[in-house]
C-alpha cells in the first residue's frame, strides 16, 4: 500500500509541476503578445520595434516598412484583442509562443498571428497583421 500511495504522489507532483511550467509560459506568451499589441494599436512602433523584435526579423523587415504596415491599418485607440490560439513548446533548447488572433476595431478586424522564441528572452521572429477578408 504504501509504494501505491508513493507513485501516486510522485504523479500527482508531476503533473502539478507541468501544469505550472505549461501555464507560466503560456501566461508569458499571452503578455509579451499583449504588450506588443498595445504599442502597435497605440502607434508607439518604435518601442514594439525595439522591444520585442528579434533580430533575425529586423534584418527582414525594416523599421520604416513596420511602421508604414502598421499605420496603413489605421489602427484607433478603441481596438481591443482576442487571442483565439496560444501554443507553448520547445524546439533544439529554444522556447517558442505561437499566438493567433484578431484585433477588434469599429468597422473591422484586424488578423494576427506572432510567433515569439528564444532561451530566456522570448522575441518576436514572425508576424502577419492583416485585414480579415
Amino acid at each position: 500500500m504504501g509504494i501505491v500511495a508513493g507513485v501516486l504522489l510522485l504523479v500527482v507532483v508531476g503533473v502539478l509541476l507541468l501544469v505550472n511550467l505549461v501555464g507560466g509560459a503560456t501566461r508569458q506568451a499571452g503578455d509579451l503578445a499583449d504588450g506588443f499589441t498595445k504599442l502597435v494599436i497605440a502607434g508607439d512602433t518604435d518601442k514594439a520595434y525595439n522591444d520585442y523584435m528579434d533580430p533575425s526579423l529586423k534584418e527582414q523587415l525594416s523599421r520604416e516598412e513596420f511602421a508604414s504596415g502598421v499605420k496603413s491599418l489605421q489602427l484607433e485607440p478603441a481596438c481591443t484583442t482576442a487571442y483565439d490560439d496560444l501554443k507553448v513548446s520547445a524546439q533544439n533548447e529554444n522556447n517558442i509562443a505561437d499566438v493567433a488572433g484578431l484585433i477588434k476595431c469599429p468597422g473591422k478586424d484586424i488578423e494576427l498571428v506572432y510567433r515569439f522564441a528564444g532561451k530566456d528572452d522570448l522575441k518576436l521572429v514572425t508576424i502577419k497583421l492583416r485585414p480579415k477578408a
